[in-house]
């Protein structure tokens, strides 16, 4: 059986974990692209010589953990005819910033990013990831002009395992025990539902008073730019570990729930618009999106960040 062919673009921290996670995973051949000569070769080549510690060496052939071919390349047409790729590419934060500051270069960076895409690889899905992470799967979403449902961004993964996070270290809890839903733009608006998230499927309602509730969403709703004035760039492990969550329920057509920013109309009466929902991912890319019950505070905090959402589409607009 072919593998798939994933496109990663931008081999910088997120590109390069991401791609190493993914050929762990053995989700198909991974092709590493970067403008800046040697970058993606090199880290390429590192990656793929983990291969042969992935496993142990009595194990057979095909018990390896990690047994794909990695290619770092400066040269698009060695992408050609991906059916995933993933943008990583963009500037990142840096202390001081929000990701908003963000807009006007990675709207030219993803724009050149996406014409490349629609010309190698015309039939694939595309997962961004580079911020303002809204306003870039729109943008990526206007430049190639490709079906709505294949274009999404990864934001609800990282937000969601934030809140996880949090949330287990306040209970005394496994994260496995935690499923987390979280609506909105990726930012500082950004809705996680206390209601709609549990612990061994008891609401977190029932478990935590407002008052630390509301601290657990302010520390996710700032879960970024925590990192980024502790390290002095942004994060990478999480993202990676999100965009991958998010290729392997793709690739291999899992059917699985997973909050996402996806393109909504009639949904959560958005009206045309890339936002974070909770959406199934398959072969088909986004093949549908859930819509909660939400109440009526619930649904202002929504508004409040789609509104933000709209204001940077305008934007954007004017940028391309």
């Amino acid at each position: 059986m072919a593998k798939d062919k994933i496109t990663i673009v931008g081999a910088g921290n997120v590109g390069a974990t991401t791609a190493h996670i993914a050929a762990t995973k053995q989700l198909g051949d991974i092709i590493l692209i970067d403008i800046i000569e040697g970058l993606a070769e090199g880290k390429a080549l590192d990656i793929a010589e983990a291969a042969p510690l992935s496993a142990p060496a009595n194990r057979r052939r095909d018990g390896h953990l990690f047994d794909c071919n990695i290619t770092g390349t400066t040269d698009w047409q060695d992408t050609e005819e991906s059916n995933l790729v993933i943008i990583t590419s963009g500037l990142p934060r840096k202390p001081g910033m929000s990701r908003d500051d963000l807009l006007a270069k990675n709207v030219q960076i993803v724009k050149d990013v996406s014409q490349k895409i629609t010309k190698y690889s015309p039939d694939s899905i595309i997962i961004v990831v580079c911020n303002p992470l809204d306003a870039m799967v729109y943008t990526a979403a206007k430049v190639t002009g490709f079906a709505k449902n294949k274009i999404m961004g990864m934001a609800g993964t990282l937000d969601t395992a934030r809140f996880s996070y949090f949330l287990s270290q306040e209970l005394k809890v496994s994260v496995k025990d935690i499923n987390c839903v979280l609506l909105g733009g990726h930012g500082d608006d950004m809705v996680p539902l206390p209601r709609f998230t549990t612990v061994c499927e008891k609401p977190i309602t029932d478990l935590l008073d407002e008052d630390k509730i509301a601290k657990l969403i302010e520390r996710t709703r700032k879960g970024g730019i925590e990192i980024v004035n502790l390290l002095g760039y942004s994060a990478y492990h999480a993202p990676a570990a999100g965009t991958v969550q998010m290729a392997e329920a793709i690739l291999k057509d899992k059917k699985e729930l997973i909050c996402c920013c996806a393109y909504c109309d009639s949904e959560y009466s958005v009206g045309g618009f890339f936002i974070g929902v909770p959406a199934i991912l398959g072969r088909n890319g986004a093949e549908k999106i859930v819509e909660l019950d939400l109440n009526d505070s619930e649904t202002a905090d929504f508004e409040k960040s789609l509104n933000h959402v709209k204001q940077l589409t305008a934007k954007v607009d004017t940028l391309l």
